[in-house]
C-alpha cells in the first residue's frame, strides 16, 4: 500500500469515467498505477454503485462491477467515526468522515460544500500538490 492516501468523491469518479482524459481520471489512475491508496468505507462503496448505475451515465454493468472489485480489492476499507457538525450537503458526510477517520486526503469538485478543511482539493489542487516543487 502507497503512504498517499485519498478518499475519492463519487463526482470524481463519475468524472473519471466521462473523461477518461481530466483530472478526475488522471488522479483515479493514480490509484490504479499504485501511487496513491483510494479509501473507502461501505457508505461509500454503496453511493459509488448507486449512483453509477444511473441509466443516464450508461456505464456498463460489467465495467461498474470491475471498478468496484478493483476498489475492494486494492482499496483502504474504513469504518469511520460518525461526524457531528454541520454539513451543507448531508450526504457528503460519508467522504468527510473516512477521510477524517484515516487521516486521507479528500478529493472532490464540490469543496464549497466542506468547511475549509486542509485536507480537501479539487483534483487540480490535489495534482498541483503532488507535482516536485522547483
Amino acid at each position: 500500500m502507497n503512504g498517499l492516501r485519498v478518499v475519492l468523491d463519487t463526482n470524481v469518479i463519475v468524472s473519471a469515467l466521462l473523461s477518461r482524459t481530466g483530472n478526475p481520471a488522471k488522479v483515479y489512475k493514480m490509484f490504479l498505477n499504485g501511487q496513491l491508496t483510494l479509501v473507502f468505507s461501505d457508505d461509500i462503496l454503496a453511493e459509488y454503485q448507486d449512483v453509477l448505475a444511473r441509466p443516464k451515465l450508461q456505464i456498463p454493468q460489467e465495467d461498474l462491477d470491475i471498478l468496484l472489485s478493483v476498489i475492494e480489492r486494492y482499496g483502504e476499507k474504513v469504518t469511520p467515526s460518525y461526524s457531528t457538525e454541520v454539513m451543507i450537503d448531508e450526504d457528503d458526510r460519508i467522504f468527510l468522515d473516512a477521510a477524517k477517520s484515516a487521516s486521507a486526503n479528500l478529493v472532490t469538485g464540490n469543496t464549497r460544500h466542506y468547511h475549509g478543511e486542509s485536507f480537501i482539493f479539487t483534483p487540480t489542487e490535489f495534482l498541483e500538490k503532488q507535482e516536485p516543487q522547483t
